[in-house]
């Protein structure tokens, strides 16, 4: 397809922009603070909804916006209108962030030019790209989600200009932080230039995630002001450190909404093809936002896939994250695992070895599609989640599932014979509760959400410890620890690829929100001086230990069988008494004990002893001559005794835990 956007040559710009059905297109030229129209010239059609024109004697820096003109007809999906400025699709700099103003939803001859609420694209000469490296991340490492504003806006340590941009992801003592806690990748939630939502602006807020993109490759100016050179130079500084960058992208729907929501750029070129519509005309909302993005058009497709190679190409990241996944392979509303953008991401020569991760979701029909994506997709388990709360909540009868959603989730994933799991285990993500406020508060609280505390799922399987949120109480506040180290030992001793969401290390709450989407505020903040500085120790010892042991970050499912190296079995499932779990054990309502023994290559032996119940237990481990167990991680010290030779040995392990112990050979 001809190349859209702004190509810039020693001799001036090709503007091209694609409309169907779009009866006239401009291009309207700014002065250099973007604030005054000096020219607007009409682009040619080229064929095949191509419209383009050369402009002589421009140069890079030029800013610029289109224009079209056709129908106007809302209930047949025409939205034409030459009052409104549209950021070009392909633009890959604004020059200022999106403000939502109502102007830009006025319809046709009632909002007056939109130019002065609009950024103006800004035509930018990309560097040459460079070789590209691969990726560093490799399924079964610790993925570390991350808001790039919350995340260092109150670091003291960064300096105050860099606080709250990519930029400071950089900076040393971020990186010492990732190094600490073992992380293989940050996944930066969306970078990419958003807008609030309309109705955030009248009650004093703004999205602070940015999941409402408006185009797909320009950076957010106020997250990235050094533009696409300071991603660049992050993911540069962190690959240095052994760290990848997985970009979480928005491709489902954008910040134009519904019919009542502003026209910003697709909108305003061509609505019909850009977005998906039902028989009678509306649009579809299989994204629970207003819209939903045509992925099955060829235009989007390649809009898509040309954003993908231009983050690999020119900021060197690792893969993606699709938000709403399941949208990205509709064809004619219909979910296909062999729909042709999620065939081309696996075909494309420069995509073809990136990460890709699904969430694999939407509210469309058959939207829940865990588990379909095909390799190499690794997809985002929120059964893992579910599972893994409700034990140690106490739920009857969660033994057996936890012990599934440990081994790798084999019950999804293992499909047509696939040997190794595509699971992202998490116990905690951006949205919903944080780990620290699953074991405080037994209810959300979205009041500062403004919508009467409607918003937000109402079952989050949490729990308080017997007070809803703050405590004096000196038993609840070592019980909620307690919870969260055993929250945080579950999730490190499981297979598959994990995900920590920023600030979960060391205790970060967002008073019981679960849906802190519009909190640009010290809800979401990272609280660096008031962290919980024991349980980020603790959190830095599981990840030493997950990447000591080979064992837990392995993908395979665990089959029970001996391993061809040690002869030792991949896993051994134990009650507390040391003896394998039989069929009434796994069905046993009231069981919440557990020993998952893990062997490895060379011989050893890793025990994983799980109490959720809230007395202490002895637990049994089976010895072996020539052997003996030794701690590896704990909240509480143990007092061992060695074992004798060829017989158990016994430990005493405290009320709602999760252990390590190590057998290696003495």
């Amino acid at each position: 397809m001809t190349q859209l956007g702004a190509a810039i040559t020693p001799q001036g710009i090709r503007f091209a922009a694609w409309s169907s059905s779009a009866r006239r297109l401009w291009v309207s030229m700014f002065d250099e603070q973007g604030n005054r129209e000096l020219d607007r010239l009409e682009l040619k059609p080229e064929g095949n909804g191509v419209h383009a024109l050369f402009v002589s004697g421009l140069a890079a820096g030029t800013r610029y916006g289109f224009r079209a003109d056709g129908d106007y007809a809302p209930e047949r999906g025409l939205w034409f209108d030459p009052d409104k400025l549209l950021s070009d699709p392909y633009a890959v700099e604004i020059d200022r962030p999106y403000a939502y103003h109502w102007r830009l939803a006025a319809r046709r001859n009632e909002g007056a030019d939109t130019a002065p609420l609009m950024p103006k694209t800004v035509a930018k000469a990309l560097p040459v790209a460079a070789s590209v490296l691969p990726p560093l991340f490799r399924p079964g490492g610790l993925i570390y989600e991350l808001n790039v504003r919350a995340f260092t806006k109150l670091h003291p340590d960064i300096p105050e200009a860099q606080r709250g941009t990519i930029a400071a992801l950089a900076h040393p003592v971020i990186i010492e932080h990732l190094k600490k806690l073992g992380v293989s990748a940050v996944e930066l939630m969306p970078v990419t230039a958003s807008i609030d939502e309309r109705h955030l602006p009248p009650l004093g807020l703004s999205n602070a995630w940015g999941y409402n993109p408006v185009t797909f490759m320009a950076l957010d100016p106020r997250l990235a002001p050094g533009g696409l050179a300071e991603l660049r130079d992050t993911v540069a500084a962190l690959r240095q450190a052994g760290i990848g960058t997985i970009l979480d992208l928005v491709f489902n729907h954008t910040g134009e909404s519904d019919r009542l929501g502003p026209t910003l750029s697709l909108r305003g070129l061509d609505n019909q093809a850009y977005y998906r519509h039902l028989p009678d005309g509306r649009l579809v909302n299989d994204t629970g936002t207003g819209n939903t993005v045509a992925c099955d058009q060829p235009v989007v497709r390649d809009m898509v896939l040309d954003t993908l190679r231009h983050f690999v190409r020119h900021a060197g990241v690792d893969g993606f994250r699709f938000d709403l996944a399941p949208v990205l392979g509709r064809v004619e509303g219909a979910f296909d695992t062999q729909a042709p953008l999620l065939k081309a991401m696996h075909e494309d020569t420069l995509l073809a070895d990136r990460v890709l991760i699904a969430e694999p979701w939407d509210i469309g029909p058959d939207g829940y599609q865990l588990g379909n994506f095909q390799p190499p997709f690794l997809e985002w388990n929120d059964r893992y989640r579910d599972d893994a709360r409700r034990f140690w909540r106490g739920d009857a009868g969660a033994v057996g599932v936890l012990a599934t959603r440990l081994a790798g989730s084999s019950d999804v994933f293992a499909k047509a014979g696939q040997p190794a799991s595509r699971t992202v285990n998490f116990i905690a993500a951006h949205d919903g509760m944080t780990l620290a406020d699953i074991v405080r508060y037994e209810r959300k609280h979205n009041e500062a959400n403004g919508e009467q505390n409607r918003d937000g799922h109402n079952e989050n399987l949490s729990w308080n410890n017997g007070v809803e949120g703050d405590a004096d109480s000196a038993a609840i506040i070592r019980d909620r620890f307690d919870d969260q180290c055993a929250l945080l030992a579950t999730l490190f001793a499981s297979r598959g690829t994990i995900m920590l969401t920023a600030g979960d290390e060391f205790g970060r709450t967002q008073k019981g929100n679960n849906n802190a989407y519009a909190q640009d505020n010290a809800i979401t903040w990272l609280d660096w001086a008031g962290r919980d500085q024991a349980l980020e120790r603790y959190a830095s010892a599981l990840g030493m230990l997950r990447r000591a042991v080979p064992a837990l970050s392995d993908t395979h499912f665990l089959t029970g069988e001996p391993t061809e190296a040690s002869g030792i079995a991949d896993v051994a499932w134990l009650t507390e008494t040391g003896m394998p779990l039989a069929e009434t054990d796994w069905n046993d309502p009231a069981r919440h004990r557990l020993v998952m023994l893990l062997g490895d290559a060379g011989g050893g032996r890793l025990a994983v002893i799980v109490n959720g119940d809230r007395r202490q237990c002895v637990f049994t481990l089976p010895a072996r001559e020539g052997c003996r167990w030794q701690p590896v991680i704990d909240t509480q010290p143990i007092d061992l005794a060695r074992p004798l030779p060829g017989r158990s040995v016994h430990f005493m392990i405290e009320g709602r835990a999760a252990k390590g112990r190590a057998g290696k050979g003495s």
